[in-house]
């Protein structure tokens, strides 16, 4: 069975930082377009960040100059890093791997989620 288990969700002030992670298994996350989405209560789910299978970063708004996506292959870990973190950040983040790259052939496999919270 296909896992994505996020984990790093925590409570921190604003300006703190947090480090997310992914951990894979069944598949090889290099065989995989991977991003991270967040949604927050009432609001829409937003996509963040996403790196592709050829290592290609790609931000959603400016959220490039404070977020980092990041993959470990040989551990099987999709990350983000998340600095200088601000109200509107908080919410629950999810991991995402899509075998065709956001083509919209099926629907890409999915964690449960991890909290942020920023106060």
């Amino acid at each position: 069975q296909v896992q994505l288990v996020e984990s790093g969700g925590d409570t921190v002030q604003a300006g703190g930082t947090l480090s997310l992670s992914c951990v894979a298994s069944v598949i090889s996350l290099s065989s995989y377009c991977l991003a991270w989405f967040r949604q927050a209560p009432g609001k829409e789910r937003e996509g963040v960040a996403v790196i592709d299978r050829d290592g290609t970063l790609s931000y959603t708004g400016s959220l490039k100059d404070r977020f980092t996506i990041s993959k470990d292959v040989a551990q099987n870990i999709l990350y983000l890093q998340m600095n200088n973190l601000q109200p509107e950040d908080a919410g629950t983040y999810y991991c995402v791997a899509d075998p065709n790259c956001w083509a919209g052939v099926v629907f890409p496999y999915w964690g449960q989620g991890t909290q942020v919270t920023v106060s």
